[in-house]
């Protein structure tokens, strides 16, 4: 009989939930790819939004995108860290180009400031420039794993989250599923089934501005030097970016970070977090909950990226994707295998009524994604959601996965 072992990795207090509800009928469309003006590279994460309302979706790492509506779309926003805001009227196909935002300013503009002040004026500044009212927020969320460059798992999902005001506490957050599905990998030699803990609820835990026991608590502060880098542009806004690096050895992993401020009302535009993995005993009692005896675990990388974005003068989160790299062999074996985990979620639509979800809908804190979902069976699956577009490497490899998950 074969044994499949499994690993469950856990970053950053992640956990699923599952529900039902009625569809939304998008029935508009635009789709698009947006590329570097100047190289020609394809962007990937660019928002994509409808002025005037809250849909919304970012480019996949090819630069495509598909952004769905109920009512005709006139016109179309694109955002991009770096890049000059594009506002642009709607076609069927669209090929977009950004171009770079030309920063000029002077050395004591970038320089003179105090980092840790303003880092510190920014968190005191939570209450006033978030929502201050309960928010259900619609959102799409894919989770993948893969064994060295083939994928071996596949499962995405779209959720409803509903989000308290931010000066209360995650712990009344909650979400629930609409539709999901997941495809494995059947064949024997994929000996090392990969679990992640994950699930649409990383919209809550991953909230680093409002679950600031994660990152921004006032003793794990302490732990950091500050440095003021060059400032940037997000979308038309200037940014203060601060750099933090660890420089206190503590008994858990630290993260190096980037942290992007709205310099005109100090407010989170982006956080690129990644935890520092030199000290592999702490890393790996960090990440791995659980490994069969006689395995051996490897962290290489855990990244994680926000993005924040200012919408009717409120900030909320609109994006994250995370990364986890690791190696793994058997004691008696000679060669490692690389293995790489990525979750990505992207809020697309805010409901017009902040519904709290019911207690019987929300998942219990073990469940799992890749135990609720559905198979991948109908190709039509998402008609009447936005979705992250999957690159040409992933559509392949869900069609393998497919054809080895069909019974003989």
């Amino acid at each position: 009989m074969r044994k499949v072992f499994t690993i469950i990795l856990f970053l950053l207090f992640i956990w699923p939930l599952a529900a039902q509800t009625d569809s939304l009928r998008l029935g508009f469309s635009v789709r698009g790819k947006v590329v570097d003006a100047q190289t020609g590279r394809p962007l990937e994460s660019v928002h994509i939004s409808i002025p005037g309302r809250h849909q919304a979706t970012v480019t996949n790492a090819e630069g495509d995108f598909v952004l769905k509506s109920d009512r005709a779309i006139e016109w179309i926003e694109c955002s991009f860290l770096g890049f000059q805001t594009r506002r642009l009227q709607a076609e069927e196909r669209m090929n977009i180009r950004l171009r770079r935002e030309n920063l000029l300013l002077t050395e004591a503009s970038i320089v003179g400031a105090d980092p840790r002040a303003i880092l510190n004026a920014a968190l005191d500044n939570l209450w006033d420039r978030y929502c201050p009212e309960p928010e259900l927020l619609e959102c799409f969320y894919r989770e993948t794993v893969q064994k060295r460059s083939r994928y071996t798992y596949v499962a995405e999902a779209v959720a409803r989250l509903y989000k308290d005001r931010y000066d209360g506490t995650v712990f009344q957050d909650a979400a629930a599923l609409e539709k999901s599905r997941v495809l494995v990998s059947q064949r024997s030699r994929d000996t090392l089934s990969v679990k992640t803990m994950g699930g649409p609820t990383q919209a809550i835990t991953h909230d680093l501005i409002k679950n600031r026991e994660v990152l921004f608590n006032k003793d794990d502060l302490a732990y950091y030097d500050y440095r003021m880098e060059r400032p940037a542009y997000i979308g038309d806004r200037l940014q203060f970016v601060i750099e933090m690096i660890p420089v206190i050895s503590v008994e858990y992993a630290l993260f190096r970070c980037k942290v992007y401020i709205d310099r005109e009302n100090l407010t989170f535009s982006r956080v690129e977090a990644s935890l520092d993995v030199k000290d592999q005993a702490k890393a790996t009692r960090m990440l791995l909950v659980s490994k069969p005896l006689g395995l051996r675990f490897f962290p290489q990388e855990a990244s994680l990226v926000l993005n924040y974005r200012q919408v009717d003068g409120k900030t909320r989160l609109e994006y994250f994707r995370s990364i986890i790299r690791f190696d793994c062999d058997w004691r008696k074996r000679l060669f490692k295998t690389r293995y790489t985990t990525i979750n990505e979620l992207v809020i697309t639509d805010v409901r017009e009524e902040a519904v709290p979800i019911p207690r019987k809908q929300r998942f219990h804190q073990r469940d799992y994604l890749s135990d609720k979902a559905r198979e991948f069976q109908d190709p039509d699956f998402w008609k009447d959601y936005n979705i992250i577009e999957p690159t040409e490497s992933l559509e392949h490899a869900i069609d393998r996965l497919r054809r080895q998950s069909r019974p003989r």
